[in-house]
């Protein structure tokens, strides 16, 4: 039982831990705390995405079920995307007689009638992957997952029983589909070890201004913008993104600008300092 912690101690947290992290813009303030409370804290909770385009998926949610549907996304390579912190749609209603086996440090029993809000009290990470039993974790990606569970395990004092999966927590899931013991093994053994060094920071390109967008153009940096717009959620690719400036990649960075909030003439596609400082481009070789 704990506070949860703040969104500048769980990044450093994750980094003191190996975790490589990608932030998106404004995920310290996007959460659903409005609804209800977040905390006292008792553990994490894992999920599988069953699906693909997961970061903004997770980041936007659905009608019935608004974003951010947890805090951070895994995706297959083991980057994990934060996309909100505080309360999230990750849980729903479980098992109390799993609650407290979390809390008392004990492996979870099969679970109950459904009773407990499991929003307020774990945090929650989305592992993408289709959830179809033959769709592969690779080894990347479980790392991540066992890094991650293991920095917040450590952050708060918790055994790697503080760690369930969804399927855990109510009979009305199945996610994620790889044994949850085996992954509490895993983080058992990590919890053991001193923590690793933070896993250096992604450098980022610098603008090189809006006249370098010319359509046409051929840079790598190109593929690098396009594929930090799909993360982004604002992708309008039907191939690509690839190396040549296009009117996909105008378009998709129209729709970042707008999400940033510009509108008319300011959300050309056409790049300017404030936008691209925003999408966080990574440095191409």
């Amino acid at each position: 039982m704990a506070a949860p912690l703040s969104a500048d101690a769980f990044a450093r947290a994750l980094r003191a831990e190996g975790v490589r992290t990608t932030e998106h813009t404004g995920w310290r303030g996007h959460h659903r705390n409005h609804t209800g409370a977040w905390g006292p804290v008792h553990g994490v909770m894992l999920h599988h995405t069953a699906g693909s385009d997961s970061v903004a998926f997770c980041h936007r949610g659905t009608p019935d079920l608004p974003g951010p549907l947890c805090i951070g996304v895994v995706d297959k390579s083991g980057l994990v995307h934060l996309i909100g912190y505080g309360r999230t749609n990750h849980a729903g209603s479980g098992s109390a007689a799993v609650l407290a086996a979390v809390r008392a440090g004990a492996r979870p029993p099969a679970p109950g009638v459904d009773a407990v809000d499991g929003n307020a009290r774990f945090y929650g990470f989305e592992i993408e992957n289709l959830g179809d039993g033959r769709d592969p974790y690779p080894a990347a990606q479980l790392d991540a997952v066992e890094r991650l569970s293991a920095a917040l395990c450590r952050a708060h004092g918790w055994s790697a029983a503080g760690v369930i999966g969804h399927k855990e927590w109510t009979r009305r899931k199945i996610d994620p589909t790889f044994p949850m013991d085996g992954i509490r093994a895993r983080i058992t053994g990590r919890l053991r070890q001193r923590p690793a060094r933070p896993a250096p920071a992604t450098p980022l390109a610098a603008f090189p201004g809006g006249a370098f967008f010319r359509p046409g153009r051929r840079s790598p940096l190109f593929t690098a913008v396009g594929r930090r717009l799909v993360a982004e959620g604002c992708g309008r690719y039907a191939v690509g993104p690839g190396p040549v400036w296009s009117e996909a990649d105008r378009r998709s960075y129209a729709g970042w600008q707008r999400r940033l909030g510009y509108t008319g003439k300011d959300a050309d596609g056409v790049p300017g300092p404030a936008s691209w400082a925003a999408l966080k481009v990574p440095r191409t070789p």
